[in-house]
């Protein structure tokens, strides 16, 4: 099922990758000016248009998103250790209920679909940033006594 939504606007890079609990970042050069201009050169467009004809999330689902401002809150940054794109999505807390965030927003179910649904996108952003826009290389060498694996 393919989303029929047009793509929101690039969101404005300004997190701090140290202080997100689902990312480890190595380094301190994240390239978010790059990545900015990378993401508003045409980057963003290309993943979300690739994400929305293979996501599951409803079109409901995708307007309480985008009411909640979640697509303004994506942040991407190098990650020099791992030599990657990084990236956090947003996502809704476990007390969605308690908080009434969204007066639409009344099941588990569509709470875990723009949660999942939002981590896909932040992950073909960040793929498609790393194969189609990065054109530098990780500066971090592994020392030589790394055992192999």
């Amino acid at each position: 099922m393919a989303l029929d939504a047009p793509a929101p606007d690039p969101p404005e890079l300004e997190g701090d990758p140290d202080e997100y609990d689902d990312v480890t970042v190595q380094g301190t050069d994240y390239h978010r000016d790059d990545l900015q201009e990378f993401l508003e050169a045409g980057a963003w467009e290309e993943a979300f248009e690739t994400w929305a004809a293979e996501t599951e999330l409803t079109r409901d689902a995708f307007d309480i998103a985008v009411d909640l401002g979640m697509f303004d809150r994506f942040d991407f940054f190098w990650d020099d250790f791992a030599d990657r794109v990084g990236y956090h999505a947003p996502g809704l807390p476990e007390n969605w209920r308690e908080r009434n965030i969204h007066p639409e927003l009344n099941s588990w179910e569509t709470v875990s679909a723009i949660n999942a649904s939002l981590a896909e996108l932040g992950a073909e952003a960040s793929r498609l940033l790393k194969a189609e826009y990065v054109d530098w290389e990780a500066e971090y060498d592994a020392p030589d006594d790394l055992p192999d694996f």
